[in-house]
């Protein structure tokens, strides 16, 4: 049975275009909630395969999307390099920084596997619980967007401190980008060899930099993981979401050798259309806002998604990921929308 996930990915568009969202799984959902209540705290509501398995599976029983995401982290890698990281109620990730070229150069090159067998464990259970037509997808966080965290030990509005880094130490900071580009590939891998059908990088923090930094620090790292996985599996399919890449999408596309690459809501449409949908497949790219406020604004903005990107290849998704407050209702119009249009 074809996936039409796979399907769009492949070069062959679909009349109705398959959907999905970015963070499917989550505190939208009141089945979530009480899951991860159950499981305490969040690393362990990851890596305790049970659980990650059924966080997966929630949104697709209900929704019945097109594919399913396994349920993890970005900061995965940094634990499984013997990093400390927790995540704190309200607070997001916070983790020891890696703030100087003397703390990076202790840095460990490889990561212990084994930390991370629990996610391959949850994906090859999510493959057997999967319908034959939906997809199933791993991912990674891109080594800049993974850096971030790493380097400030947190968040931080323009994640100055990595950029900061960058500049003033580049070959120290050249070090994590390494150690990251060569983990996420064996990662990767294993995520495919475990039963991911495809891969997607996340580059959240992308639109922080400017061009040449850009080119070095997102493109480059993304074309190196890309390579490596596709040596060892050569027709990986591969999604890159360099978020807030604005005019440098079609350069990213070019240079890393995607599949198909996921646009946030602010994409020019003109601009997608000439330069980077007549080469890859375009997921995106409504924006989660919309999706809370529902009513006409949000067939409106679902009715432009599909205008502007339904005559070529696309995956229908969010410009990021769903927001908690999102109402439940306001998902079932937009996929009920989606599924009723014909290109």
């Amino acid at each position: 049975m074809t996936k039409p996930f796979l399907e769009v990915l492949s070069g062959r568009k679909q009349a109705v275009p398959p959907i999905w969202m970015m963070r499917q799984a989550g505190r939208y959902l009141p089945e979530y909630r009480e899951l991860r209540a159950k499981a305490g705290n969040f690393l362990d509501l990851c890596f305790t395969p049970e659980y990650a398995t059924e966080v997966t599976l929630q949104p697709i029983r209900r929704f019945n999307f097109d594919a399913a995401i396994i349920f993890s982290d970005i900061l995965v890698i940094p634990h499984a390099l013997g990093r400390s990281v927790r995540f704190e109620a309200g607070e997001g990730p916070r983790l020891d920084p890696l703030d100087t070229p003397e703390k990076i150069a202790a840095l460990a090159s490889h990561a212990d596997f084994a930390k991370l067998e629990p996610v391959f464990e949850a994906l090859r259970r999510v493959r057997g619980s999967l319908d034959a037509k939906t997809a199933l997808i791993g991912f990674c966080g891109a080594p800049w967007t993974v850096a971030t965290y790493m380097v400030a030990g947190q968040g931080t509005p323009d994640q100055a401190p990595a950029r900061m880094l960058a500049y003033r130490h580049p070959q120290a900071f050249e070090k994590i980008i390494d150690v990251l580009v060569e983990n996420s590939i064996r990662y990767l891998v294993g995520q495919l060899k475990a039963g991911a059908d495809v891969l997607q990088i996340f580059d959240t923090w992308a639109g922080v930099l400017p061009p040449r930094e850009f080119s070095r620090w997102s493109i480059e790292p993304t074309r190196r993981i890309v390579e490596g996985v596709r040596q060892q599996v050569p027709d990986a399919k591969i999604i890159g979401f360099p978020r807030g890449a604005g005019a440098s999408l079609p350069n990213y596309v070019e240079a890393t050798g995607v599949n198909g690459v996921s646009i946030d809501w602010a994409a020019e449409p003109s601009l997608i259309r000439a330069h980077v949908q007549n080469r890859v497949a375009v997921q995106g790219n409504l924006d989660p806002l919309v999706l809370i406020a529902g009513g006409a604004a949000l067939d409106r903005a679902v009715d432009d998604v599909l205008e502007n990107y339904g005559s070529g290849r696309l995956i229908f998704n969010l410009g990021h990921g769903i927001l908690p407050e999102t109402p439940i209702a306001h998902v079932e119009q937009m996929i009920k929308r989606v599924r009723a249009y014909k290109a």
